[in-house]
């Protein structure tokens, strides 16, 4: 018998494969997932380095979209077997949200264009004080979940949002755009740490739950894995 936790993430894999897989492999070094069109089947399953059972992160992305008007776009999805333990919105209305165990917390930031932006949500379960960071700029800090840690055993996913736990997707959440450079680390980074990031320093400790350098990472549907590079 395998443990409730194990039996999930096992039967989400099965359910989650019935999509064809165009890749499997690690390490993204260099490189960005382009998700060119709106799709019930095209995103990336991350596997991280350790269980998300996390009473802080942060989580870092570099962004860009043409997507507009009154639609949802997801850009990180973490689900379990009974509920959206971690998610990241760009919500129809404009602002963003922050998503704990199924609750938000939103923020009014400037929106996301076709040039790069460097976004970072931070949180810690202590103060429960959460906020975002747009190209090394933090957001008026938010108080959320106090006290939560979010459960492991779960299915973390780019592109696309579970919408029940057997994989469901809603092509009006997709994202449409580039995504490069996920990191994630199971405390709250300083503030030059975060600055350091997006001014593409070396000096920030590699993310100990996601690595974009040496992720493991699956690929389904039609997502290209391209030079993150000045090139075409």
């Amino acid at each position: 018998m395998f443990p409730r936790g194990e039996l999930w993430v096992l039967v989400a894999t099965i359910l989650l494969s019935g999509v064809a897989l165009s890749a499997a492999d690690e390490g993204l070094l260099g490189k960005a997932l382009v998700f060119p069109y709106e799709t019930v089947d095209s995103y990336a399953k991350l596997t991280p380095q350790k269980p998300l059972k996390l009473k802080a992160f942060t989580l870092c992305m570099n962004l860009a979209t043409e997507l507009k008007g009154r639609r949802d776009v997801i850009l990180f999805a973490y689900r379990t077997r009974d509920t959206d333990e971690l998610n990241v919105w760009r919500e129809a209305d404009g602002r963003f949200s922050l998503y704990l165990n199924g609750q938000p917390v939103l923020f009014d930031l400037p929106p996301l264009t076709t040039l790069k932006t460097h976004m970072c949500i931070t949180w810690e379960s202590t103060t429960g004080l959460s906020a975002f960071w747009v190209d090394g700029k933090r957001s008026v800090r938010k108080v959320h979940k106090p006290g939560h840690t979010t459960n492991p055993n779960g299915v973390a996913i780019i592109g696309q949002d579970f919408d029940s736990f057997d994989g469901n997707f809603d092509p009006r959440q997709s994202f449409v755009g580039e995504i490069s450079d996920v990191n994630m680390w199971d405390y709250v980074l300083p503030e030059s740490q975060i600055v350091a990031l997006h001014l593409s320093c070396d000096s920030v400790p590699k993310g100990n739950i996601f690595d974009w350098d040496t992720i493991q990472y699956q690929i389904y549907g039609r997502v290209i894995v391209a030079s993150d590079e000045s090139t075409v």
